[in-house]
C-alpha cells in the first residue's frame, strides 16, 4: 500500500473514533503513569469530579525529616504540614463531553503548584489526564491505569 494512501486511512480511522470512552466514568482508583502513586477519583460537591492520592510507592519520610512526605512546598505556610498521602490533589473537574472532564485544577506537591487539567476517560482502564499553563497546547499528558480489584494497598500501610 503507498505510504499516501496509509497516511490517508489511518487520518481517517483516527477521525472516527471519539475524543472519550462514551458511558466509561473515570470514577474509582488509578496508578499514576509511573506507578508510582495511585489516585482515588470520586464524585464531590455539585457533580464535579475530584480526586485524592491514596497510595504512594515510597511512603519514606523526605530527607531532613521525620514521619509521612508533608507538603512543603505548599505556597501557604499554614498547609505545608499536611500529610500528602491522603491529600485531595484534584478538584473542579465538570463533564464536558463523553469520556471528557474539564475546568479543573490538579495540584503538585513537588512544586507547590495548581494547573489547569483536563481527565479524558480512553477506555475501560485507561484514562488521560492532561495538566497545562493556560492553554491545553501547553501542557503534558500522563496516561494513567485502572488499579486491579487485588490491589488495596493505602497510605500508612506499609
Amino acid at each position: 500500500m503507498p505510504l499516501f494512501r496509509l497516511t490517508a486511512l489511518l487520518a481517517l480511522l483516527a477521525a472516527a473514533a471519539p475524543a472519550g470512552a462514551a458511558g466509561l466514568s473515570p470514577f474509582g482508583v488509578w496508578f499514576t503513569q509511573d506507578h508510582d502513586g495511585a489516585f482515588e477519583i470520586y464524585p464531590c460537591r455539585d457533580g464535579l469530579l475530584c480526586g485524592r492520592l491514596v497510595w504512594m510507592a515510597d511512603e519514606s519520610p523526605r530527607p531532613g525529616t521525620t514521619g509521612p512526605q508533608r507538603d512543603i512546598h505548599n505556597p501557604d505556610p499554614a498547609r505545608r504540614d499536611r500529610t500528602i498521602c491522603g491529600l485531595e490533589m484534584m478538584t473542579g473537574f465538570r463533564p464536558d463531553a463523553d469520556g471528557v472532564w474539564s475546568g479543573g485544577r490538579i495540584y503538585n506537591p513537588e512544586d507547590g503548584e495548581d494547573y489547569r487539567s483536563t481527565v479524558t476517560v480512553k477506555g475501560p482502564n485507561t484514562l488521560a489526564l492532561r495538566g497545562y499553563i493556560m492553554v491545553p497546547l501547553l501542557g503534558q499528558t500522563q496516561i494513567w491505569t485502572r488499579v486491579p480489584p487485588s490491589f488495596s494497598e493505602r497510605c500508612g500501610q506499609k
